[in-house]
């Protein structure tokens, strides 16, 4: 059997573009599952949750079209089992958390989607994927950036099951506003990544894109904000997409007038995309055609 290189460890000497690859979830569940993951933390985890339960809860939740993630606090696991549950919206402009605990696993196939059980907190969520038996590099460079996130926010930082991406690991998300990063334990501190965002602004050299929008809104939002220096949360919101003879042309709101930023959409090389992948596979691509403010030349 030939051992390949981890898939992150891959990707990076490829020299993936990590925008626009976002994860897809406006309305999350975060689910606490303290202890060992199986490969589906909520399915392959006897020693934390019974298989037919897991099941329900997750197609209870699916079927609201809600993104469901299993998180437990990093470091040593406390005696005594908890069961703390957060419910996000990250509808731009309508961002949300509640939260809430229950007394065992049985309690959230009958927690209130909406939130209503719980409690409203500005508090946002930190969650980085370290879901080992998913992928390894989740499991060897998604503690490591938890860890170092943990120890400047504690309160806000969990390890979280499968977010996809494997080959961009470190992956993580911040909540409400489901920023997507990846690479984070390449970072000189990953903890930068939430300081930033308590300023209301992001890192745009590990962001994967913003998970409430499609893929190609994403790689439209990276091109602006390096054309322009914008490094704020709230910038460049859509106005509108449109396909034109192959391209795809995303306008966005900009300082004064819109930007208009059309794409070329390719497909990689074959690659694999994870650690246990057995068969390559070309992914989603964007590369910038033109840019366009207002009514100036495309740059």
């Amino acid at each position: 059997m030939i051992r390949r290189p981890p898939c992150s460890t891959q990707s990076a000497e490829r020299g993936d573009p990590i925008y626009g690859t976002a994860s897809a979830g406006t309305a999350w569940v975060l689910l606490e599952l303290g202890g060992g993951w199986g490969h589906s933390a909520f399915l392959q985890s006897p020693s934390i949750i019974d298989h037919d339960l897991g099941l329900r809860i997750v197609r209870r939740v699916e079927k609201q079209r809600m993104r469901i993630v299993a998180i437990r606090r990093p470091g040593r696991r406390p005696p005594t089992p908890r069961w703390r549950w957060f419910i996000v919206n990250a509808e731009p402009g309508a961002e949300s958390v509640h939260t809430g605990e229950v007394d065992g696993p049985a309690g959230y196939l009958d927690l209130a989607l909406d939130g209503s059980d719980g409690q409203a907190t500005t508090e946002p969520l930190v969650a980085v994927c370290a879901h080992g038996k998913h992928d390894q590099c989740c499991a060897v460079r998604g503690r490591a950036a938890t860890a170092a996130i943990a120890s400047a926010y504690p309160e806000w930082t969990w390890e979280c099951s499968h977010l996809g991406g494997d080959r961009f690991a470190a992956t993580g998300l911040i909540l409400p506003h489901g920023l997507c990063y990846g690479r984070l334990d390449t970072a000189t501190d990953p903890a930068t990544v939430v300081e930033l965002y308590t300023q209301g602004r992001l890192d745009d050299s590990l962001l994967r894109g913003r998970t409430s929008l499609p893929h190609a809104v994403q790689a439209a939002q990276h091109f602006a904000r390096v054309e322009t220096g914008d490094d704020r949360i709230e910038s460049f919101a859509p106005i509108d997409v449109a396909h034109l003879d192959g391209r795809i042309r995303v306008r966005l709101v900009g300082d004064g007038a819109p930007i208009d930023v059309v794409l070329i959409e390719e497909f990689s090389e074959p690659l694999f995309s994870m650690c246990e992948a057995t068969v390559t596979g070309r992914v989603r691509q964007f590369d910038l055609d033109s840019l366009t403010i207002g009514h100036g030349a495309a740059i």
